[in-house]
């Protein structure tokens, strides 16, 4: 087994390589502006680092989100690639829960990254691999109430310390705890732990069509 995985569902642009028994070599780079710039040379690296070709990889797992559109798509447009290529499977599995594995809590939390918008993305768990609900997207004090008491994983703690006062770390994604979630659960067979390879959006883009285009060129 030879893991390569991408998440660029947050500002975090983030590569990992893992050989099914523990992370080869890691990379993460925090800028929300230029993940399209920073992830293949970041794959480069991280390849070159464990003295791996892309040829060896086995298998590909990326961050569906959820995550703004334009970052969230550049992860998974490469991974799509990369197996296309290669021949070899893609696992999806949801940013979320990398962020869960990550902070290894044996106890309720919760996972709030920033959804802009003064908003999270956010999920709770039970412990580090059992996520309870479905990402969702809310404004901090509008679920404060009911998340009061649990520690909170991520950005969204940071950002928003009056709703979450108990924030644990990492802030960031890590590709190193996604690929290594993913490598458990692939010997354990479990393959119901796994998503499409799609983006997790939650609300629609910022972007929209003009209703009434305006005439520019003479009648």
């Amino acid at each position: 087994m030879l893991l390569l995985a991408v998440d660029t569902a947050t500002p975090a642009v983030t590569v990992a390589l893992h050989d099914g028994v523990s992370v080869l070599a890691a990379e993460s780079q925090v800028d929300a502006r230029r993940h399209g710039e920073l992830l293949l040379p970041a794959v480069d690296r991280v390849l070159a680092g464990a003295g791996r070709a892309l040829g060896d990889v086995t298998g590909l797992v990326v961050g569906v989100g959820p995550g703004p559109y334009t970052g969230l798509r550049v992860g998974l447009v490469t991974a799509a690639a990369f197996g296309s290529t290669l021949g070899v499977p893609v696992h999806g599995l949801c940013t979320l829960d990398g962020l869960a594995y990550a902070a290894g809590l044996d106890e309720p939390f919760v996972v709030a990254t920033d959804a802009r918008r003064k908003e999270v993305y956010w999920a709770r768990y039970a412990d580090s691999r059992t996520r309870l609900t479905e990402p969702a997207v809310d404004r901090p004090a509008d679920i404060a109430a009911e998340l009061a008491g649990l520690p909170v994983v991520g950005a969204g703690g940071v950002l928003y310390p009056e709703s979450f006062p108990d924030t644990r770390a990492p802030e960031h994604q890590s590709a190193a705890a996604l690929a290594s979630l993913a490598a458990e659960r692939l010997a354990a067979g479990d393959t119901d732990g796994f998503l499409p390879p799609q983006p997790l959006y939650l609300r629609r883009p910022d972007a929209q069509v003009p209703k009434n285009y305006k005439v520019v060129t003479p009648k």
